[in-house]
């Protein structure tokens, strides 16, 4: 038995047999063929079995998550049928009798080189799908095991360094029972999937790779943020009794699902739920949440070719508005650039790209690109309860200039007969420092704050949230930050505004007395976050909570802070 400590990214328990998500072994040896048409025959062999894996893999990601998700494995499809590449290879075989490997592997290595070459950043990204495919093509000339999340068929714990967004989409919540890695934190992608699928997860092991193997049976703690690997019979008979309570306690949540969320003295606030794709409605809507505090509009644009049309980012927002009803829906407008790249947008390589050219800077610069979306949003507006935010706000020009297009075409829209809402509330994120401290300023022009504190965090301590060597200043509950936040929450309130928070700090059990005593009037998080959080702000009074407000704000540290709150609440 060993236990390893780590972050708790998502809540429960999981036990199963290890799964390992790591890359083959793919050495080869070139070595010279007799039979020529027999090694073509072992290349057509192998493309046929990886197009078929590719096909289910597209389906599945279409199934659980969208198809914008799925649109990558179209182009991986693309890849393994064009003939530019596939020909070169068997004539390879053919004239200088080498065996399929070695001709796989020299006309990839080609292609990847020329496109990796080239000056058109989408081009060069064509070099990442070619190499991706025809790793796959190799690892099944090899007879090696090419792991696939999305076809694992058997309840299994997934173990790996990291979890691309990708390799997160695939995982089947139906046999894949959690996750474990090396590396990332709560606020990592990996993570905030894994809260979107409801499975346990726990990140930032540092070794958990080197630690098992296939044949181990390991236990995820989501809860205390824990695994044990190859546990002990009474470990096993103890963690079955937790996996018990925490179901129980499950369903204790889920008699509050219909309810509205009301702190001990009568207050109520909203709790709202983080969505990426039309597909995490059904989450929303089955955890209790009130609406929809963040819609990330990026997971459109990803894993495409082209930008997407504005018919399909209409037909998208319809959706969540309609599934939604007449509960609010907040969506912010594209949000690219820092940890997420579009191909085919060629945009700059960059020394920092936190601090770049990236969300409504870049959309600001490029119309082409930000009209539609509006567009496409005002168009959706006459089908839900529609408001929109701008993301990396950091000047009141920036806003009006955001609002301006945005105003300019809605009226040419009404223009043209288009039914559009007359009641959309227009916002931002408050993400940047210069923002929060001149909120009063910004209150008096905005509809609304959303707070985005995983980015308000990391550029107010100045420590990049996923660099492992400064992790320990990612501080939620550090004084700058609560001083931030209720100079935010405080500026709306003297312009009749109201502020909420969509960074995973609104659903973090230490944090929510906190927010609560400042006055926040929206709590958005992970859909799986809500009922717990509503259970908690029930058992809470603001009125007390309000009363510790200067105590708290004139503390040092954020250790003081939580040590504070754990007193106060437990």
């Amino acid at each position: 038995m060993k236990k390893i400590e780590g972050i708790a990214a998502s809540t429960g328990i999981a036990i199963a047999k290890v799964y390992e998500l790591k890359a083959p072994d793919l050495s080869f040896e070139s070595v010279t063929i007799d039979n020529p048409d027999q090694e073509i025959a072992r290349l057509e062999e192998a493309l046929k079995i990886s197009r078929q894996e590719l096909e289910k893999i597209k389906e599945h990601t279409k199934k659980e998550i969208g198809d914008e998700h799925a649109e990558i494995f179209s182009a991986h499809l693309l890849v393994l049928s064009d003939p530019e590449l596939i020909n070169p290879m068997k004539e390879k075989i053919n004239s200088e009798n080498v065996n399929a490997e070695a001709a796989l592997d020299a006309v990839a290595t080609m292609f990847i080189d020329m496109f990796k070459n080239m000056d058109n950043e989408y081009m060069r990204e064509r070099a990442a799908d070619i190499q991706d495919v025809t790793k796959r093509v190799m690892a099944h000339l090899l007879g090696a095991h090419f792991p696939d999340p999305a076809l694992i068929n058997e309840q299994v714990i997934v173990i790996a360094n990291d979890l691309t967004p990708s390799d997160t989409a695939q995982l089947n919540r139906e046999f894949v029972k959690g996750f474990a890695t090396d590396i990332g934190g709560r606020t990592s992608h990996s993570a905030i999937m894994a809260r979107s699928l409801e499975i346990p997860a726990v990140v930032g092991t540092k070794d958990i790779t080197a630690s098992v193997s296939a044949d181990d049976t390991i236990i995820i703690d989501g809860l205390e943020g824990i695994v044990i690997v190859n546990p002990t019979d009474e470990e096993l008979e103890s963690y079955h009794k937790k996996q018990e309570a925490f179901a129980a306690q499950q369903a204790e949540w889920g008699k509050l699902k219909d309810e509205p969320t009301f702190s001990s003295d009568g207050e109520q606030v909203e709790l709202v739920a983080n969505i990426g794709t039309p597909n995490d409605v059904e989450g929303v809507l089955n955890n209790g949440g009130e609406g929809i505090g963040l819609y990330r509009t990026e997971f459109l644009y990803m894993g495409k070719s082209e930008l997407p049309s504005e018919e399909e980012q209409y037909e998208a927002y319809k959706s969540v508005l309609e599934q939604m009803g007449d509960k609010p829906v907040v969506v912010r407008t594209l949000d690219v650039g820092g940890d997420k790249e579009l191909s085919y947008l060629d945009l700059p390589k960059e020394l920092n790209p936190f601090l770049g050219y990236r969300a409504i800077r870049f959309c600001l610069e490029n119309e082409h690109v930000f009209r539609p979306q509006l567009r496409a949003l005002l168009r959706a507006s006459a089908h839900g309860n529609l408001k929109i935010m701008f993301p990396m706000i950091a000047t009141l020009e920036e806003f009006r200039q955001a609002k301006a297009l945005l105003m300019d075409e809605k009226e040419a829209l009404k223009a043209d007969g288009v039914k559009v809402s007359d009641d959309i509330e227009v916002g931002i994120m408050v993400e940047i420092p210069s923002t929060a401290v001149i909120a009063r300023q910004f209150a008096k022009e905005v509809d609304f704050f959303s707070i985005g504190t995983n980015d308000l965090i990391q550029y107010t301590m100045a420590a990049d949230r996923m660099n492992e060597q400064v992790s320990y200043l990612y501080q939620p509950y550090h004084p700058a930050i609560l001083n931030l936040v209720n100079n935010v929450i405080e500026a709306a309130h003297k312009e009749g505004k109201w502020a909420g928070m969509c960074g995973e700090m609104a659903g973090d059990s230490i944090a929510i007395p906190i927010l609560l005593g400042l006055g926040l009037d929206e709590f958005s998080m992970s859909a799986t976050s809500v009922l717990p959080a509503r259970t908690q702000i029930l058992g809470l009074s603001k009125k007390e909570m309000s009363s510790f407000k200067e105590q708290l704000l004139s503390m040092g540290t954020a250790e003081e802070v939580v040590a504070f709150i754990k007193e106060k609440t437990e």
